[in-house]
C-alpha cells in the first residue's frame, strides 16, 4: 500500500488527531473546518495540507484513504456514511451517531463496502494508564468475583450546555455525549455483556437554557453474569471534570479518586487503602489512532474495534429508550 493519507474534519479536538496520525506515519493531507478563523490558523500552521471549507469537498477527495471526523455530533453520521460510501476508512469522535437508525445504516454501509474498510471511535479512556492498570488487576483476579460497578461521568463544564451547539441538537443525549466513555470502560474491563437497563433523569441545572433534555441521567445495568452496574451522566455538577469509577469485588474494592486511586483490601476502618498513583487521565486525544492505522495496514488490531463501537452504542440507545418509556429496556443487538 502506498503511503496512507488522511483528511480531518473539525479543528477543535480534531487538531489533536494530527499528532496521532503523524505518529503512525500517515500523511495529514487535508483539513476542514466551517470556521474561517480555524481555516486561517490551519493554513498557517499546516501549510502542507489542503484546507477545505466544506466537509463534502474533503469527503470527495479521491487522494484520501482515511477520514477523521471531529465535527459537531449531529454531523457525524452523514459524514461517516459518505466517507464509507467513498471507500474511506473512518476514525470518528464519539458519539459516532445520534440514533439507532443511523448506527444501523453505518453498519450496513460497512458490510456492503467492496474493500475491508475499518471504523473506530475515540473512546480514549481505554488508553489512560489509570484504567489500563485497573483492567490488568481485574484480569489477574485481584478483586475476586466482581458483583458491582458504579461509574459517574461528571462533566463539570455546564457552560457548554447552557451556551453552544449542544443546546441546538434535538433530543441531545448526555449518555451519548459523555456517559458513553464509562460504559465503554465497563465493557472493556469486564468483557461482559449488558442485557438490560433502567434509567431515570432530571433537569435542575439547565432550566431556562436552550438545552431542553435532561442534564442528569442515571441507569441501572444488568450484566449477563448477574453483575450489577450503575452509570450516571452528570452534566450540571459543581465540580471539575472527572471520571468516577468504582469496582466492588469479593476480595477488594477499587475507587478512582484524585490524586490517586484507592484499592481497599480490608473492611477494617483502621486499615488504609493502597494508593495507586498511575497517571490519570494521562492520555492525549490521538492515542488510539496508531492502533487504528495498524488495523488498516493489517499489521495489528484496533484497540477499539467495529464491534466495540456498536456494542456501546446499543447500551446508550437502550438507556435513552428507558428514559422515555419509564420502563426497563432490553439491549437490542444490531442485525443486518
Amino acid at each position: 500500500m502506498n503511503k496512507l493519507k488522511v483528511g480531518i474534519i473539525g479543528l477543535g479536538v480534531g487538531e489533536q488527531h494530527i499528532h496521532g496520525f503523524r505518529q503512525a506515519g500517515v500523511e495529514v493531507a487535508a483539513l476542514c473546518d466551517y470556521d474561517p478563523a480555524k481555516r486561517r490558523m490551519a493554513a498557517s500552521k499546516y501549510p502542507e495540507s489542503t484546507i477545505y471549507a466544506h466537509a463534502d469537498h474533503l469527503l470527495d477527495d479521491p487522494s484520501l484513504h482515511i477520514v477523521s471526523i471531529a465535527s459537531l455530533d449531529n454531523h457525524h453520521a452523514n459524514q461517516i456514511l459518505k466517507a464509507i460510501n467513498n471507500g474511506k476508512h473512518v476514525f470518528a469522535e464519539k458519539p459516532m451517531c445520534l440514533t439507532r437508525a443511523e448506527a444501523y445504516d453505518i453498519q450496513i454501509a460497512l458490510k456492503r463496502s467492496d474493500s475491508l474498510l475499518r471504523l473506530s471511535t475515540n473512546t480514549i479512556l481505554r488508553m489512560s494508564p489509570r484504567f489500563q492498570d485497573l483492567r490488568q488487576r481485574y484480569i489477574k483476579g485481584e478483586f475476586g468475583k466482581v458483583f458491582n460497578i458504579e461509574a459517574d461521568y461528571n462533566y463539570g463544564r455546564i457552560e457548554k450546555i447552557l451556551n453552544g451547539w449542544r443546546g441546538e441538537i434535538e433530543n441531545y443525549s448526555v449518555m451519548l455525549g459523555g456517559g458513553i466513555h464509562l460504559i465503554d470502560l465497563m465493557l472493556w474491563i469486564t468483557q461482559r455483556k449488558i442485557t438490560e437497563v433502567y434509567a431515570i433523569g432530571n433537569k435542575f441545572c439547565s432550566i431556562g437554557a436552550e438545552f431542553v433534555t435532561p442534564d442528569m441521567v442515571s441507569a441501572l445495568l444488568k450484566f449477563d453474569n448477574g453483575m450489577i452496574g450503575k452509570i450516571s451522566a452528570n452534566f450540571g455538577c459543581v465540580m471539575p471534570h472527572f471520571h468516577k469509577f468504582c469496582l466492588y469485588g469479593t476480595k477488594a474494592t477499587y475507587e478512582n479518586a484524585l490524586p490517586d486511586a484507592k484499592l481497599y483490601l480490608s473492611r477494617d476502618a483502621h486499615q488504609q487503602p493502597v494508593s495507586i498513583n498511575t497517571p490519570y487521565p494521562g492520555v492525549k486525544k490521538g492515542a488510539l489512532i496508531p492502533s487504528f492505522v495498524e488495523a488498516i495496514r493489517g499489521t495489528g488490531e484496533a484497540i477499539v474495534s467495529e464491534n466495540d463501537v456498536f456494542s456501546v452504542l446499543e447500551i446508550c440507545f437502550a438507556i435513552d429508550r428507558s428514559l422515555q418509556s419509564g420502563q426497563p429496556e432490553s439491549i437490542e443487538v444490531f442485525n443486518s
